[in-house]
């Protein structure tokens, strides 16, 4: 099964539309066949990473945010599609390979921002 994470550093990107790099680990039995690679997009668009998810077989989308169509479009092509993940993008990869991802999961070592008053 392969996994495709948008990322923005180290972590998973805060929206899909506006990621221009990917993650893909490709997995199975909850173990990485492989070290996964990171893909950097010369444009930045949700139509290149729906098809780039298609055209690598994708069985896994993890994400920030993502507009509803194209929500729509992926889950319509049978990609699980787990959103709102915040956090470190290797957290969200072994929590995922390991089924315990969830839409909306907050990862440990996301700093919380204090608001001055």
């Amino acid at each position: 099964m392969k996994i495709m994470i948008s990322t923005r550093g180290d972590f998973v990107s805060p929206r899909f539309d506006l990621s221009s790099e990917v993650t893909i680990a490709t997995c199975y039995d909850q173990q990485l066949m492989e070290e996964p690679r990171t893909l950097i997009l010369s444009e930045i668009s949700a139509e290149i990473l729906c098809d780039l998810a298609l055209k690598e077989n994708v069985a896994i989308i993890i994400c920030g945010g993502i507009q509803e169509e194209h929500y729509q479009f992926l889950t319509w092509k049978k990609i699980t599609v787990i959103d709102a993940v915040v956090g470190p993008y290797a957290d969200a990869l072994r929590l995922a390979m390991e089924n315990q991802l969830q839409s909306g999961t907050i990862l440990p070592g996301v700093k919380s921002r204090e608001v001055a008053s």
